[in-house]
């Protein structure tokens, strides 16, 4: 439905801050609807003209339709739905249909969401990818005597962001899990086995499907794999590769996704694929699929390699419009990584502008404010203070530019311990702020 003035109109769920600018950019009329959390985090603020609602879940397709209804935003209709939230997925797909706007449909949502028929669809197109086994409730496994794979991932069978994600080695390992996410009273309850492919690298492919066609993928690789990175306490790090200097990974990559998406059933919008690489062979093995662009510098990654916006393109596959195009290659190499943190309450850090005085970093991002309690261990792969995206002629070139900003970093983050008895906070102002102690002004 069009508004008066001929704009469409679409319905977001959630706050992605590039599809919020491609509706500004392209005079997209957009209602947007999120949740306490991301009201709470106010890392992203919705932009005027746009128009913000409120609710308590934006995955919640009761409370998005109340509060639509309570602004009287319900009856006039949209031309299209979007949501770049996992949890939002298939709430988005139902919303759309609800709306009559174009629609992957429910059945392909939950495809991307459920790891288990994700895989199944996957291997049924003849596609390699691991063994999968469903678990009814992580609570109890008493129905296991032994793990179905030698060595296998624990993970929820619809979660995100690496979260509740371990490798288990034996039984007692999976009983062990099993009694510490009993006793956290852990809201997910149906998780998954995984078989375990070791020995690979990590590589995602990120792009864009219009009409059952892929316009465009860009391939790159993790430096460690996401669950390593969060098992080892490592920064989340991506490098992207160059068509030209990596044509044989886009050769093995793209094809093989291809495949992947359309076994998938995505015919329209942007995707994030994870797969996993074995360098002595060559050969690639599916991981997993999301139908919403990319975490991390994703996003900032491809539009500075590839001029490709993710957010444009994802709005206009909403409302059923073939994404404009314009890809052009930026010569030479690109990473991006997690800022860390350490445990404890961030005092402070370089900020934004101060990192893209450094060498090569063309963009950054600080995300956490001072105050912030920093917990002991990454625990997801959205832990971090901050990101930051390097480049440089080479490979080399970049990896010792994204070294040295992660090390200039790390040597001016100021946190506090948290905690600790008052003399220890003491003691540590005194070594962090030598010059800020006023001692005792009577006995000077």
């Amino acid at each position: 439905m069009e508004n008066g003035d001929g704009r469409p109109r679409v319905l977001l769920l959630g706050t992605d801050r590039y599809v919020l600018e491609a509706c500004v950019r392209r005079g997209v009329d957009a209602v947007v609807v999120y949740g306490s959390k991301v009201w709470d985090n106010g890392l992203i603020e919705v932009p005027a003209p746009l128009r913000p609602v409120r609710v308590e879940d934006q995955a919640n397709p009761e409370q998005i339709l109340a509060a639509l209804g309570r602004a009287g935003l319900a009856a006039a209709g949209f031309d299209g739905v979007h949501t770049s939230d996992e949890w939002a997925l298939v709430t988005a797909t139902l919303l759309a249909e609800h709306f009559g706007c174009p629609s992957a449909g429910p059945e392909v949502a939950v495809r991307f969401r459920d790891k288990f028929l994700q895989k199944a669809a996957v291997a049924a197109a003849g596609l390699d990818t691991a063994r999968i086994t469903v678990i009814e409730d992580i609570h109890d496994v008493s129905a296991f005597e032994t793990l179905p794979y030698p060595r296998a991932v624990l993970k929820p069978v619809a979660g995100a962001a690496t979260s509740h994600t371990t490798v288990v080695s034996g039984i007692e390992q999976l009983r062990e899990h099993s009694r510490a996410y009993a006793a956290e009273h852990t809201p997910q309850r149906t998780f998954a086995l995984e078989e375990f492919v070791g020995g690979s690298e990590e590589w995602c492919v990120d792009g864009v499907v219009f009409d059952g066609e892929l316009l465009f993928a860009g391939v790159g690789a993790y430096h460690a794999p996401c669950l390593s990175a969060v098992e080892q306490n490592l920064p989340v790090t991506v490098r992207r590769f160059d068509p030209d200097a990596d044509a044989d990974a886009y050769a093995k990559a793209v094809p093989f996704a291809a495949r992947a998406l359309a076994a998938l059933g995505l015919r329209a919008g942007v995707f994030h694929m994870e797969l996993f690489h074995d360098p002595a062979t060559g050969r690639l093995v599916f991981g997993e699929c999301a139908a919403r662009g990319g975490g991390a510098l994703i996003h900032e990654e491809l539009q500075a390699k590839f001029n490709v916006s993710l957010g444009a393109a994802a709005l206009a596959c909403a409302l059923g419009r073939r994404p404009d195009l314009d890809v052009r290659v930026r010569p030479g190499a690109m990473a991006t990584s997690y800022l860390l943190g350490r445990p404890g309450v961030l005092v402070s850090c370089p900020g934004a502008r101060e990192l893209m005085e450094r060498p090569n970093v063309a963009f950054a991002r600080i995300e956490s404010p001072r105050g912030t309690l920093v917990a002991d261990g990454i625990g997801t792969t959205n832990q971090r203070v901050g990101q930051v995206l390097v480049t440089g002629a080479d490979r080399e070139e970049a990896d010792a530019r994204l070294a040295e900003a992660l090390s200039w970093f790390g040597e001016r983050l100021i946190v506090a311990p948290h905690g600790v008895p008052p003399r220890r906070l003491r003691d540590w102002q005194r070594e962090a702020f030598p010059r800020s102690d006023p001692g005792d002004a009577l006995w000077r």
